[in-house]
């Protein structure tokens, strides 16, 4: 018996790799391998007492953990998290735990590798950056070769234009089935710069969504906006180096901010194939967004002629995007204030973020849906995005 009941089909829009240190490393260009880091799991539920015990054991959990997790049958997504979580880091366990969970396709995305991907510093130069781009996007491929299943995101900072363009041709060409972008603004650039055209053109050519995550972006509100003269607060682990109350309030605003400024440079508009998801970052902050961008359209076009669209914004990104909503918030209530069309099934697994039952408690919310509207939740919203993935 599987977690997934067998008498609905379920697409699952968020999984995830526990990476070990050399992920990166492992699969990097000779010349950059000694100057890429290793994986650091600082902030993390993760110990180092964990990972060098896995190390120990050549890179595998012990045959016993393994029968272990197994034994866990259709618990499997509550009780196995994180690192110790089946097919974490091994691409065969992985497989098993697609036989235990029973979704039909699930996406794939990193942990902790795209630190330098993503979040450059003065002293990282672009080469060494899209080198490590390089490196996780060959692991991501390697991982998700064996089993159709398993759909590889693939991640690409939009920072240097060229490189940008030409690592999606290499993901592209590859079959990853998706590529990650950060929802922060680029480098000294719009993600509508025209330079980036030809990047989202391509996506859109090729039928390969771009997708936004937690991770992409900075995950604290500036240090200004805790510094109250009182003690600090623990984040949602009980550390301080996480999401904090102050910073979940608030997450939704970068990601809501990249997707209304592609929408208002016009590449939604201009790519009608181009699709989209946003992914674990929630999606309370989706109904609203549609009401200010087209109110925000009608009223700006009078004297800006660069949002005289032919659809409103509402209808381009109910045709082209898609959110997952967090298992705490009421779906049902945000399909009443948009549309069912908009909203993604996601698991998380391994991650504990997913809670222990997400089928249980998004269908709680849903309880007393009309049909069409739970097999658009659970898997026709993802296939609109993801239209090759069905299973016949």
């Amino acid at each position: 018996m599987t977690y997934a009941p067998a008498d609905r089909a379920f697409y699952d829009a968020d999984s995830h790799i526990m990476e070990l240190p050399d992920f990166l490393r492992d699969y990097a260009d000779p010349a950059f391998r000694d100057r890429i880091p290793q994986v650091n799991y600082d902030a993390s539920l993760v110990t180092d007492e964990e990972v060098a015990i896995i190390l120990d054991q050549g890179g595998r959990h012990s045959a016993e953990h393994v029968a272990a997790q197994i034994e866990l049958g259709d618990r499997l997504i509550a009780e196995s998290k994180e690192i110790q979580g089946l097919g974490a880091f091994d691409k065969a366990d992985r497989s098993i735990a697609m036989d235990m969970l029973g979704f039909e396709k699930q996406l794939v995305f990193a942990t902790h590798s795209v630190v330098l991907p993503f979040h450059p510093s003065s002293k990282t130069d672009s080469e060494l950056r899209y080198a490590a781009v390089r490196a996780h996007n060959r692991h991501m491929v390697d991982f998700c070769g064996d089993d159709d299943r398993l759909m590889g995101v693939a991640v690409v900072p939009l920072d240097d234009p060229a490189r940008a363009i030409a690592e999606a041709d290499w993901v592209i060409e590859q079959g990853l089935e998706a590529v990650w972008v950060p929802h922060r603004a680029p480098i000294g650039h719009a993600p509508g710069h025209v330079d980036l055209e030809p990047f989202w053109a391509r996506l859109a050519e090729a039928g390969v969504p771009f997708v936004l995550h937690v991770g992409g972006s900075p995950l604290q509100a500036l240090k200004s906006w805790s510094n109250n003269g009182r003690a600090a607060v623990k984040d949602w682990m009980g550390g301080g180096e996480n999401v904090r109350t102050k910073d979940a309030a608030v997450m939704h605003q970068p990601p809501e901010t990249f997707v209304s400024m592609l929408l208002l440079d016009g590449v939604f508009e201009r790519h009608p194939d181009l699709r989209g998801a946003a992914v674990e970052l929630g999606a309370g902050w989706v109904p609203e967004m549609l009401r200010r961008l087209d109110g925000i359209t009608r009223i700006y076009s009078r004297v800006d002629e660069s949002v005289r669209f032919e659809r409103r914004p509402s209808e381009q990104l109910t045709q082209q995007m898609g959110f997952t909503p967090f298992p705490h918030e009421d779906v049902a209530r945000l399909i009443a204030d948009s549309n069912d069309e908009l909203y993604l099934f996601s698991s998380d697994y391994p991650h504990v973020e997913g809670g222990r039952d997400p089928i249980g408690k998004f269908s709680g919310h849903l309880d007393g849906a009309a049909p069409e509207t739970l097999d658009r939740f659970f898997s026709e919203n993802f296939l609109r995005l993801w239209p090759d993935a069905r299973v016949a």
